[in-house]
């Protein structure tokens, strides 16, 4: 038996657009690379967040993290806000740290205005926080399992307080969320002080991120094309200028090195790039990860 050739095949194909017909573009193989212009476009973004370890320090010590890092993508020129650490989540959240210089709790810096979160309900999508350790929603004190507040920016945002009631939540919703398709436009994961890599080894943080990972790949939002999945720090220990490792996971990318200068304020930007909202403070100006990434928003 013979097989048709190429020029066969195409004339084939002609033939049937020339008639009405609809010709279908062959499926890819399974588990091949999407280019980005055949990649569905992100409707979704969910950023972990851990804490206190550079670039270099995050590459060595999150060999998991890393081997998706490189299997994707990231961010080699990526810098933080300022130290400590709230200002840099105040600072993702809303594109700017609003004046805050420590890492006092939301009674001593209550935010006003929007967070990209308070923002794209406000238009009609769907955000959420999940925050390890935390026993009651927008808690905003320290308590439970290792939670720290200072790394649960929505519970900061005064206007917002009903939305965060609602929206800022527990991390067993992640899993629920990730099984049932649900995860949100704009989502946020805040691990404890533990798996975070503040109090505990950057293994612990990268297994943690290893084992959610497993599920999100699982899950139906990543299977759709259109979840990205961004992991960065807060900030480094004062060793490295303030660099860290950015990972953007997301199907249109492909052992993709990023150059071009970033900050906190270029994820401000992605989030509202993604949701499809107006740039807040510094957010606009900043340069856009999706440009960057070449992420299709």
């Amino acid at each position: 038996m013979v097989l048709p050739g190429i020029g066969m095949v195409v004339a084939v194909m002609v033939a049937l657009a020339g008639c009405g017909v609809a010709a279908t573009p062959p499926s890819p193989v399974p588990g091949a690379s999407v280019t980005t212009s055949a990649a569905p476009k992100v409707t979704k973004i969910l950023v972990f967040v851990v804490e206190n370890h550079s670039l270099d320090q995050m590459k060595t010590g999150m060999p998991y993290t890393f081997t998706q890092a490189e299997k994707y993508g990231y961010a080699a020129n990526y810098q933080a806000i300022r130290h400590p650490s709230l200002p840099n989540y105040i600072a993702i959240t809303s594109g700017s740290p609003h004046g805050i210089a420590d890492d006092q709790p939301p009674a001593a810096h209550p935010v006003a205005g929007p967070s990209v979160f308070g923002q794209a309900l406000t238009t009609g999508r769907t955000a959420t926080v999940y925050a390890d350790g935390m026993t009651e929603p927008c808690a905003t004190s320290d308590g439970g399992d290792h939670y720290a507040v200072r790394h649960n920016p929505w519970t900061y945002y005064v206007d917002e307080r009903t939305e965060c009631g609602s929206h800022d939540v527990g991390l067993d919703q992640l899993t629920n969320d990730i099984d049932s398709g649900l995860l949100p436009n704009v989502g946020m994961v805040v691990p404890n002080t533990c798996n975070d890599a503040h109090d505990c080894p950057l293994a612990t943080a990268d297994q943690w991120f290893n084992t959610w990972m497993t599920q999100i790949y699982a899950g139906n939002d990543w299977k759709s094309g259109q979840l990205a999945v961004v992991l960065t720090a807060d900030e480094d220990d004062h060793a490295s200028d303030n660099i860290v490792l950015t990972v953007v996971i997301h199907p249109s990318q492909n052992h993709h090195v990023v150059d071009t200068p970033l900050t906190h304020y270029s994820l401000t930007r992605l989030y509202q790039d993604v949701a499809h909202t107006d740039y807040l403070n510094s957010a606009g100006d900043a340069e856009s990860m999706a440009a960057a990434f070449g992420l299709p928003v």
